[in-house]
């Protein structure tokens, strides 16, 4: 048979106008144990511009009409994504022929497997291959790549009062939203919520998170301004604030975006107003306290009392994720360990925790590890996987270490 196909090939330099297959034949092939007579397409050859993909049905629609694209760089595994979801590309062989058949009435001339012309036989002809597939393009629903994101928009973070200037030279490190579209292996949907994550915002076209120092000036500045000008937390007025803070030199964009990451727009009578949230606002209080490194649990929690605005009340379970407690001998120390500087994908998360400590209690290990998605894999799963349980008795807490 590899000889005939051989000989068929051959014919594949006469020009194939993507049909005289007799494809709509086959597949109207109903009745149990019908057969049809198979000969090679005078065009048959490699074709290598073919290539099947097998999907679910769930895809067909976004697939048949065009709303897929394929995603990564030369270095990368390419990845298939839809407006929503993120799919790996493998290729799977087969161990049997699978004969690609084009649409249409088969053409003639074509090779039959005993490599004579078919013209004497036409009767006999229904069905002539263009191509045997040695496998197809396997679809597996994947988690987003977003870890290349986050080193991205890390690269040049926004900067109060800065000034890009002019020229290529002074747009480097910066990305568009067509730029992280080619870079970033994951859909339009996932993409956008990573951003989000990242509390990033488009400035001037561009991506960019927000220098930590810069958000901190600015938040200073509203809560400031709240005392100075007797807003209430919970209803600052939209109108009020942006005036005030424009006035003293803060970019409405920016300004906004505060207000949005640290609030809640609320409308009330055709007007609107932000409420700040608790949490985020002593979160990020926090953060900056942390800043100047480890410190007595007592201390940490005296200065960060202190810096709070007045109507907040602090909670250490505010800072699930984002801070360590360690028993010292009498004392108990605190340090800054932010999930958001963890990796994204499970290996590289669980081998950072274990770095940090060999040994981990659930109550401390599960605010770090919540967020990972994995499709098809549960929390679970990805605990027995990467980690070994340990509890002396029913009634002690487990323990987690590396597997």
């Amino acid at each position: 048979m590899d000889a005939e196909m051989e000989n068929a090939a051959t014919q594949a330099e006469i020009e194939w106008d993507g049909g005289g297959g007799g494809a709509d034949t086959v597949l109207g092939l109903a009745a149990a144990g019908a057969s049809v007579s198979l000969c090679y397409h005078q065009a048959f050859g490699p074709h290598d511009d073919l290539i099947l993909l097998e999907a679910a049905d769930d895809l067909l629609p976004d697939l048949l009409q065009g709303r897929v694209t394929v995603r990564g760089r030369p270095d990368e595994e390419a990845v298939l994504c839809t407006p929503s979801a993120t799919y790996s590309m493998k290729f799977v062989g087969t161990s049997n022929s699978v004969f690609l058949i084009p649409p249409g009435e088969p053409s003639a001339p074509c090779l039959r497997p005993d490599s004579t012309n078919s013209d004497a036989n036409a009767a006999d002809v229904v069905a002539a291959a263009i191509k045997v597939a040695p496998g197809n393009i396997e679809l597996v629903r994947t988690a987003p790549r977003l870890d290349k994101l986050r080193s991205l928009l890390r690269e040049r973070p926004y900067i109060l009062d800065e000034n890009l200037g002019d020229g290529f030279q002074h747009k480097k490190g910066l990305y568009t939203w067509q730029d992280l579209c080619k870079l970033i292996q994951a859909s339009d949907g996932e993409l956008l919520d990573g951003l989000n994550t990242l509390s990033a915002v488009e400035i001037d076209g561009f991506w960019r998170t927000v220098d930590a120092n810069s958000v901190n000036t600015i938040l200073d500045m509203i809560l400031h301004n709240s005392v100075l000008h007797d807003w209430p937390l919970n209803a600052m007025p939209e109108t009020d604030v942006l005036s005030v803070m424009e006035s003293d030199g803060f970019a409405h964009k920016i300004v906004t975006y505060c207000l949005n990451r640290f609030g809640t727009k609320v409308e009330q009578e055709a007007r609107s107003f932000w409420s700040l949230d608790e949490k985020r606002v002593c979160l990020q209080l926090a953060r900056r306290v942390l800043g100047a490194g480890r410190m007595k649990l007592s201390n940490f929690m005296e200065k960060w009392e202190r810096s709070i605005p007045s109507g907040m009340r602090v909670d250490l379970q505010m800072l699930e994720g984002e801070v360590l407690c360690e028993k010292l001998g009498a004392e108990t120390w605190v340090h800054a360990f932010s999930i958001a500087d963890l990796p994204l994908a499970p290996a590289e998360r669980f081998a950072a925790l274990f770095r940090e400590r060999l040994k981990w209690e659930w109550k401390d290990l599960q605010p770090y590890i919540r967020d990972l998605r994995v499709p098809g894999v549960s929390s679970e799963g990805l605990l027995i996987k990467y980690t070994r349980r340990t509890q002396p008795s029913s009634e002690a807490e487990p323990i987690f270490n590396a597997r």
